[in-house]
């Protein structure tokens, strides 16, 4: 980037945060003109909620939509660096009048606006959660939550400084057969867990430095900014794969952007491990690579003695002293625990409601989702210690609570990285 470029995209920063500052400091009203004209079917305009989404790719479609038809949401804005994509996500807004923006900063400066939808790739997370919370935006971001560990600690002690109602798109959490496993796992069902085979599509495959598929490299398709959709990461040439959404390739699979299936089908599996052992604000103490000795499969180890291993079917079976509980998005196994309904008394993670559900409830509410950022950060630093160990090709120890690797300044370097000038988290 020239010197001319950063210091232009220095001043658009500084007006964008002038801006953000001046937003949160006023309440939100919101106006039956931001919410649209009564008699549509919607809720009354003072109980809807006025809302913009960034990133309209594979996931980001299907979440717009589904937004789209609450009757509590109104979306007035989308953003996109494709304008291939903008331009179908403004026909998809409500009425299809929706506001299209390429820059994500002017849309967060927009002060009739009260909730963000993020669904971009990974690596864009960290910094539009932070301003997304600056701006005093309500935030729900897709799965992983971060490219990072040091970025899911500053994103949820960010969230929490501006006690934004923030729901992580690990929608496993509000399916019934996840729900019914944990109840039955928390209560004892199965007695003490020994051991949980997660099952991740193609074996978990990590991301690489250069992806799956390397095709030649191009110039970008008219339109598309693709220094904006690079962003805080390093700068290398266009190629088509590099920026597609498809599961058999694309950004997912280069470390750059993402940490392949490892941190994507992981946050959805590991997060349902974590949350049957009551670890939501924990984590395991010790990560063994596949191939390491003793361990044919990535295993991680837990202070209370379970062992959690890669490997088997989609799903997450839990082996207990006394049985054993399989749970994937058909079903969960045995029918006593598909029967098994808590007492009074007894531990019930049900909520009743779906996963988008649940975020507008409780952005009314101001209560915590039932994957608050907190959750999230968690379930996506089992993910990523899981890919670190694999990288540097041997065990790493973790202290949960200092949410540091111990004794090891090479496996730690991966905690964090730098971003790409001018861009930064704060």
């Amino acid at each position: 980037m020239s010197q001319k470029q950063n210091q232009d995209c220095n001043v658009s920063r500084r007006q964008f945060l002038a801006s953000a500052a001046a937003t949160i400091a006023t309440p939100y009203i919101l106006t039956s003109a931001a919410l649209g004209q009564a008699g549509s079917g919607k809720a009354p305009a003072n109980s809807r909620i006025v809302m913009g989404q960034i990133g309209i790719g594979n996931q980001g479609r299907g979440l717009l939509k589904g937004f789209v038809g609450q009757k509590d949401v109104e979306m007035v804005a989308v953003s996109d660096v494709n304008p291939v994509h903008l331009a179908e996500a403004r026909n998809l807004t409500t009425d299809g009048k929706g506001t299209g923006y390429k820059d994500f900063r002017e849309m967060l400066a927009r002060e009739d606006m009260n909730a963000v939808v993020i669904a971009t790739p990974d690596h864009w997370h960290a910094i539009m959660c932070v301003e997304a919370a600056k701006t005093g935006k309500d935030i729900y971001c897709e799965k992983p939550l971060s490219l990072t560990i040091d970025e899911a600690r500053q994103m949820s002690n960010v969230v929490r400084r501006y006690e934004r109602v923030f729901q992580t798109g690990s929608m496993q959490r509000s399916m019934d057969p996840f729900q019914k496993a944990v109840n039955g796992v928390r209560n004892g069902v199965i007695g003490q867990v020994k051991h949980i085979q997660v099952g991740l599509p193609n074996n978990g495959q990590t991301a690489l430095e250069y992806g799956l598929k390397r095709p030649p490299e191009s110039a970008p398709p008219e339109g598309f900014d693709y220094e904006m959709w690079l962003g805080p990461a390093p700068w290398k040439p266009y190629n088509p794969e590099r920026v597609s959404g498809n599961y058999g390739g694309g950004w997912r699979y280069y470390r750059d952007y993402s940490g392949g299936m490892m941190t994507d089908w992981g946050a959805h599996h590991f997060d349902i491990a974590q949350w049957a052992l009551n670890m939501d604000n924990s984590g395991p103490v010790e990560v063994y690579p596949a191939g390491w000795e003793g361990y044919p499969t990535l295993t991680f180890k837990y202070a209370n003695g379970t062992v959690m291993a890669l490997g088997g079917p989609n799903g997450v079976k839990f082996t207990g002293e006394n049985g054993v509980i399989f749970c994937d998005r058909g079903t969960v196994t045995p029918e006593s625990v598909r029967r098994y309904k808590p007492t009074p008394t007894e531990v019930n993670v049900s909520r009743g409601r779906s996963h988008s559900d649940d975020w507008i409830h409780c952005i009314k509410t101001r209560e915590r989702p039932i994957c608050d950022i907190e959750v999230g950060a968690r379930s996506a630093t089992v993910c990523h210690l899981g890919n670190i160990a694999t990288w540097v090709k041997r065990p790493i120890r973790w202290d949960p609570v200092k949410e540091e690797i111990v004794g090891d300044p090479e496996a730690n370097r991966w905690v964090s990285r730098p971003y790409r000038a001018p861009w930064r988290l704060n």
